[in-house]
């Protein structure tokens, strides 16, 4: 009998050491899918993700078929094929909510390119640049009040056309704070901006060359440059969650190589064709060529 009762002691304990375990152990459920990183998830099932946000060059969208061009998008669609994996558009993003899918998991990469700045910085990460956009001021034709000084803007006598979350928004933001705003929904092409300044229900607004010498091609002598140079110097970057360093030195490396290799430059010259010298500045090299 006092056999029997430690028989069943030792048994109880071990179910009892079973349950604890099977509790506490981890398994392949949603825990073990949570912890994945983006770079496990991309190189095992083949594909990156992308977001893009249309505007011209870094992202074009085919009005009749929805293919998507650009410098961002033709870039990452070569980096992927080097890399032998896939692109798949999953969504098209706003400028101030595209960093929301990153945090949600819903897609990878924003390979429309964006500029880096502080607020995007605090939860995304950026590739190596692309190239550079130099940024400039636009007024209505004939205006001349901000030729070398700009720093007048800053009244509320003066407004300022911006898009939610764009970078506009954030220069007048930032150096601008007492001129008023004119803002448009976050969705809204980059034109509409200088399209407001045109029809003079603003005063100023912000974007690189490319998008005014684009609009002043449907719209000739409607908008004129401040004479100011660039208010900033932006990088094209792509941007993933922050974290992610895997998938970032992996799209740097294959990024690396194409600028090496020339392709990059080929792709920015078939964009600019039809643009004013000097639009996009390049990505300097990182050696230096001995003198013979």
């Amino acid at each position: 009998m006092k056999r029997f009762a430690i028989t069943l002691f030792v048994a109880a304990l071990a179910m009892t050491s079973a349950t604890l375990t099977a509790c506490t152990a981890p398994t392949g459920g949603p825990s073990a899918a949570a912890t994945e990183s983006v770079y496990d998830r991309v190189m095992r099932t083949g594909t990156i993700r992308c977001a893009y946000v249309v505007y011209p060059p870094g992202c074009i969208k085919d009005a009749n078929t929805g293919k998507l061009s650009g410098i961002g998008i033709d870039t990452i669609e070569l980096v992927a094929k080097n890399l032998g994996l896939k692109v798949q558009y999953a969504e098209e993003v706003g400028w101030g909510t595209m960093t929301e899918g990153l945090q949600t998991n819903r897609y990878d990469v924003v390979a429309s390119v964006a500029w880096v700045n502080a607020n995007r910085a605090r939860v995304a990460d950026f590739s190596h640049p692309l190239y550079y956009s130099p940024v400039l001021a636009y007024a209505k034709k004939d205006e001349h009040r901000f030729d070398g000084k700009l720093d007048i803007l800053n009244s509320p006598s003066y407004k300022i056309a911006t898009i939610d979350g764009e970078t506009a928004n954030v220069i007048a933001n930032e150096d601008y704070p007492l001129c008023k705003k004119v803002s448009l929904p976050q969705l809204s092409d980059l034109s509409q901006m200088l399209l407001t300044v045109s029809s003079g229900k603003a005063d100023v607004t912000f974007v690189e060359k490319s998008v005014a010498t684009d609009y002043l091609k449907h719209n000739p002598g409607a908008i004129v440059a401040i004479k100011s140079g660039p208010v900033r110097v932006f990088p094209n970057c792509w941007m993933f969650r922050r974290g992610q360093m895997e998938l970032k030195d992996m799209l740097d490396s294959a990024l690396d190589q194409v600028e090496n290799s020339g392709a990059v430059e080929k792709i920015l010259r078939k964009y600019e064709a039809g643009q004013a010298p000097g639009t996009w500045y390049r990505v300097a090299p990182n050696y230096v060529v001995p003198k013979s």
